[in-house]
């Protein structure tokens, strides 16, 4: 195993991207048990002009797509069975706002949990149709990533980090990041879109590979 090498994501977990690409590096990562990455997820929007109250679904996607939402739906669900990845579209009413997620895996990156955290929220919205919109589910989401969820609750309740939020996510637009997923690997490469498992696979292969830092070389 090399040494650790930060593998930053930026994402948003109503993205249908952003959960695909998260399942394919989680089976990566499982493969891999002794890859070097330490992940750490960056909050970036999908929709940062969704109102608070988020929207009702069907409304959204017929305004987006027009006549081409149940080919965007049929394009999601085609990849979604490809990655192997259940994902129940019937389920999900509202497109939510989903700045108190990103603030919620701000906290929980202070604990720790942040892939945990960002699990739950994937699973919540694409698998059982959840509005991670609201205060409650994302406290129950966070309380069954071992989060604190009544801490959770009062911090939802206030005006915690949002300035961090749209700062760190301002920052990433300005860096160029436009799109998600976008993976930074090592502070030096950037990667976008829903990678394959067997991409992932190779990186830490050659990760692995490499001698580490100030090695003397083999003679």
């Amino acid at each position: 195993m090399s040494e650790p090498q930060t593998l930053d994501i930026f994402a948003d977990p109503i993205c249908p991207w952003s959960m695909l690409g998260k399942a394919n590096l989680d089976r990566a990562l499982e493969s891999r048990p002794d890859h070097p990455f330490v992940l750490a997820w960056h909050p970036f929007r999908l929709n940062p002009q969704t109102p608070r109250g988020g929207y009702d679904r069907a409304a959204y996607m017929q305004a987006k797509y027009g006549n081409d939402a149940a080919r965007m739906d049929a394009q999601v669900m085609d990849a979604a069975a490809r990655a192997g990845v259940d994902v129940d579209l019937l389920a999900i009413r509202r497109v939510p706002d989903t700045t108190d997620a990103h603030r919620l895996l701000h906290w929980a990156g202070v604990e720790g949990v942040q892939t945990p955290v960002m699990s739950a929220l994937m699973r919540g919205y694409w698998r059982e149709g959840r509005d991670i919109g609201d205060p409650e589910v994302l406290a129950a989401l966070a309380a069954s990533a071992g989060m604190d969820p009544a801490m959770v609750r009062r911090l939802l309740a206030s005006d915690a980090d949002l300035d961090t939020i749209a700062a760190r996510e301002a920052h990433a637009r300005e860096r160029g990041v436009n799109s998600v997923p976008t993976y930074i690997i090592a502070g030096r490469h950037a990667v976008s879109g829903a990678q394959p498992v067997a991409l992932w696979q190779n990186v830490i292969d050659e990760l692995n590979q490499q001698p580490p830092a100030g090695a003397e070389p083999s003679s």
